[in-house]
């Protein structure tokens, strides 16, 4: 049997970042276009609360909060080269549309806006939103660009999508340096004749991810770098 054993992670704040993948309405609001997908693995997570503690310890010492969007503009939709399977069902169900890449029309409130509860402690200069992401990982937005020029060097990661958009993240993360901590319940994931999705991401973010820690520790852990 296989023994995991993570290395310590101990924080910088200085060089810390929380990283949020989908905060959008669609995955974490009841009527939302995904939320059907994923509903059941929320609720046995408390997924959308412990984001919310995960954003107000950030805040509370001043951590870095980037978040990865990921939205469909009108041009996305004629695209001609062909999609994957999740990406054609969020196309046909108009998943994270936005109206305009040009302005914010119709933004407020629809599925591709951050869920009410999260925007306090989203609206700040310690607040970093980077370009869309397209498919799954950083390879199609500025996330990594941005983390660089912010110097960070650990990364706390959470966010709806468990086994696709946050995991490649993370494998992305890890292939160009940084040291990944996940967050194991604010988290989620659908299930389909395969299997859990969210069981899925959890076995491969023990074999790769630096640390595997719950809300509560990240919580504790964030916090702590405003005595360090």
């Amino acid at each position: 049997m296989f023994e995991h054993r993570s290395p310590e992670m101990n924080l910088r704040r200085e060089a810390t970042a929380l990283v949020l993948t989908d905060l959008h309405n669609d995955f974490l609001e009841p009527g939302g276009k995904a939320h059907a997908l994923i509903k059941e693995s929320l609720f046995r997570n408390n997924t959308v609360e412990n984001i919310e503690s995960l954003l107000r310890a950030a805040s509370t010492v001043s951590v870095k909060v980037f978040v990865s969007p990921h939205y469909y503009y009108p041009h996305d939709h004629r695209w001609v080269a062909p999609l994957t399977p999740l990406e054609d069902l969020a196309h046909m169900i108009g998943l994270v549309n936005r109206e305009s890449v040009f302005s914010f029309e119709g933004f407020e409130t629809s599925g591709a806006d951050f869920p009410e509860r999260y925007k306090p402690f989203l609206f700040g200069e310690n607040t970093i939103v980077t370009s869309p992401h397209k498919a799954y990982g950083t390879s199609t937005n500025d996330m990594i660009l941005q983390l660089r020029r912010y110097r960070i060097e650990q990364i706390i990661l959470a966010g709806p999508v468990g086994n696709l958009c946050v995991e490649a993240h993370m494998r992305d993360f890890i292939e160009h340096g940084f040291q990944v901590a996940m967050v194991r319940d604010a988290t989620a994931g659908a299930v389909n004749e395969e299997g859990d999705g969210y069981e899925a991401a959890l076995i491969n973010w023990r074999f790769m991810a630096h640390a595997l820690w719950s809300t509560a520790e990240a919580v504790g852990r964030i916090e702590a770098t405003g005595t360090s």
